[in-house]
């Protein structure tokens, strides 16, 4: 047991960056992005037993991190909580003024990404940490060139959200 607790150690700590930014993505409001990791995290190191290694560990961590997150948010809509948003609001120091537009722009990017739908969500997630189309292909189970198609599409859209809100 010792061994997996090195192996899950390791796995977490090359991670965890990875894992939080998709967490900070798709949280909302009453789920924070903490919640969201701790879950991964948890559910990481329950199934690291069963990792085969049929795919390579970074699918592998993806896929449970989108597979948390994907049933966080439908558990979300199904108690169809209809509160209102407070994702926008930051209270942040003024000293921090380059910080605050990133977080404008951040918070402007989640809400264009909230419209999407589940798969169109998971493959910008993955695109957004810099996966390969093949990567992309690889965790989602779609062709890869489905995912350039998928991926035209997608950015049409949060061109066409995104704009008005810099504007």
């Amino acid at each position: 047991m010792g061994n997996s607790q090195n192996t899950f150690e390791q796995l977490l700590k090359e991670n965890k960056h990875k894992i939080y930014r998709i967490c900070r993505i798709y949280a909302s409001t009453p789920i924070e992005p903490q919640d969201l990791f701790q879950e991964v995290v948890f559910q990481i190191l329950k199934s690291l037993p069963n990792f085969k290694g049929n795919s390579s560990v970074d699918t592998w961590v993806y896929r449970i991190v989108l597979n948390v997150c994907l049933r966080s948010k439908m558990n979300l809509d199904k108690s169809n909580q209809k509160t209102a948003r407070f994702d926008a609001i930051h209270f942040t120091p003024v000293a921090e003024t380059a910080d605050v537009f990133e977080e404008e722009k951040f918070t402007y990017l989640k809400e264009c990404i909230a419209t999407l739908n589940e798969s169109d969500t998971s493959i910008i997630v993955l695109y957004l940490d810099e996966l390969s189309y093949k990567e992309i292909a690889e965790i989602t189970g779609l062709s890869e060139n489905h995912i350039a198609v998928k991926m035209k599409r997608i950015r049409n859209k949060l061109f066409e959200c995104i704009t008005p809100k810099i504007n």
